[in-house]
């Protein structure tokens, strides 16, 4: 396994010294000549290999591209797991299988930003419940990743039912820190690695409000306040500060390798920009609280999770690069998430801030096409009237870039993954369907056809619970 160093610091003095990087977990050395410990980047990596496919092309279909494009009576040729071509003049070879796409669409694969599945899976009971490390305020050292059950039938529901190519799977929100989330292809496999996207960055789920003051206030401990919140979450970033620190100095100088701490290993991860932060929040005063702390501490908040005040603060998100990640219409289940509208995604949109749609939920994964078409027919009866090929940005590229993964997937730009959907009508319409869907250039969902489609192990002989063979 090759191996990165835990700090970017102790990289560079390796590599000045021109040796070969360790292998092995770790290894030490007593000389003082720039060896140094070193830790694996990803002790759990990906062993994801595409399902096979073959070539092949769309014809005669509307596209939206993903970024915002949009081809009537357009091609798209599929390629070695690629996007080869997009466009009205897309030639492919002879043996490629062609697909009448006329008077349907074809579009990225969706990505949600924000799910549980597999941490959270389907039969909801007590004993599949492993999703929230509810112990201790601060528990960045948890990985949602060593919770994920690859069985979860939750993911075919998502791949066939709402088009989902690409998943990122969050720790719960009980905590200040919740841990590390993880980014997954949608696909069966044996184990979560095999479904693990290959070199996603990891994210940091961290919590403001109301779930971490509840949790924690009704055990008589800190925070039980929105200011204890504030106070932890300071004092823990402070303590990350000194850890990075040490490393550093220990990277430069040599001499007795500092204490390894895991969870101080995640948010040194954060502050070196290595790891994306995914902040569970709802208010837009804490949410402008929260820049403020990243600037103090020096890290970059990638989304705001469940934003549903975020339209008060679109100029705020736009400057600090901070995305937006909300729902159509779903609040008032508690207080922190009463002040919503239904025109949140458009008015973010218009304002040109980073937005995008996620579920947070099992069932609502499976439609979050339809919550775009909700929130588009908000937005005009406002006056906003945004392009149906834009509003697919909130639903492919924007959550791809926001989780780091956008040269890889999140448009149909030649040369990314084949991830691929093409639906039977307009997928804004509440008649459409998926027809077919594609991961990195294998079809694995065809609605004309029964054998293909995705069923888990788990469900297998268990007639009238998932089992469609």
């Amino acid at each position: 396994m090759k191996l990165r160093w835990l700090t970017g610091a102790a990289m560079l003095a390796l590599a000045a010294c021109g040796q070969a990087e360790p292998t092995g977990s770790a290894s030490r050395s007593s000389r003082d000549d720039g060896e140094r410990v070193a830790f694996p980047a990803d002790p759990f990596p990906s062993t994801y290999r595409p399902y096979p496919g073959v070539t092949t092309i769309i014809t005669n279909a509307t596209i939206f591209d993903g970024e915002g494009g949009r081809v009537d009576g357009g091609s798209v040729l599929l390629a070695d797991g690629k996007v080869v071509a997009v466009g009205t003049d897309v030639q492919a070879p002879a043996d490629a299988v062609v697909i009448d796409g006329t008077g349907k669409f074809v579009t990225p694969g969706i990505i949600d930003i924000h799910s549980h599945l597999g941490d959270y899976p389907t039969p909801s009971v007590s004993a599949h419940s492993d999703g929230n490390e509810a112990t201790d305020p601060v528990t960045a050292q948890v990985w949602a990743e060593h919770s994920v059950w690859p069985q979860d039938p939750g993911f075919a529901r998502a791949l066939t039912n709402g088009g989902v190519t690409t998943i990122q799977i969050l720790p719960g929100s009980a905590n200040l820190f919740g841990g590390r989330s993880v980014v997954v292809k949608n696909v069966y496999a044996r184990t979560m690695q095999g479904m693990k996207f290959p070199d996603a960055p990891y994210g940091l789920k961290m919590a403001c409000g109301e779930n971490p003051k509840r949790v924690y206030g009704n055990r008589n401990r800190m925070p039980s306040t929105r200011m204890g919140n504030v106070a932890v979450n300071r004092a823990t970033w402070q303590e990350a500060r000194e850890y990075m620190a040490k490393w550093d100095k220990y990277a430069e100088e040599g001499g007795t390798p500092p204490a390894r701490d895991l969870q101080m290993d995640t948010l040194a991860g954060v502050l070196r920009g290595d790891i994306l932060v995914h902040n569970h929040c709802y208010r837009a005063d804490e949410m402008a609280i929260v820049l403020d702390m990243a600037r103090e501490f020096g890290y970059q908040v990638s989304t705001f999770q469940h934003a549903v005040e975020a339209y008060k603060i679109a100029d705020l998100l736009k400057e600090r690069g901070t995305c937006a990640s909300v729902w159509a219409d779903w609040w008032g289940f508690k207080m922190e998430s009463y002040d919503a509208i239904y025109e949140n995604l458009p008015l973010l949109e218009a304002q040109g801030a980073c937005a995008t749609i996620h579920s947070d939920d099992p069932d609502g994964i499976q439609r979050l096409n339809q919550e775009v078409g909700k929130a588009l027919g908000d937005g005009l009866r406002i006056g906003i009237d945004i392009a149906d090929e834009r509003a697919w940005t909130w639903l492919s590229y924007n959550p791809a870039r926001a989780m780091g993964i956008a040269e890889q997937t999140g448009s149909l730009r030649p040369g990314k993954m084949a991830d691929v959907v093409l639906w039977n009508g307009n997928p804004f319409s509440t008649y459409t369907r998926t027809d077919k869907v594609w991961v990195d250039g294998a079809l694995l969902y065809d609605a004309a056809d029964p054998t293909r489609r995705p069923v888990s192990d788990f469900e297998l002989g268990q007639v009238g619970e998932g089992d469609v063979k």
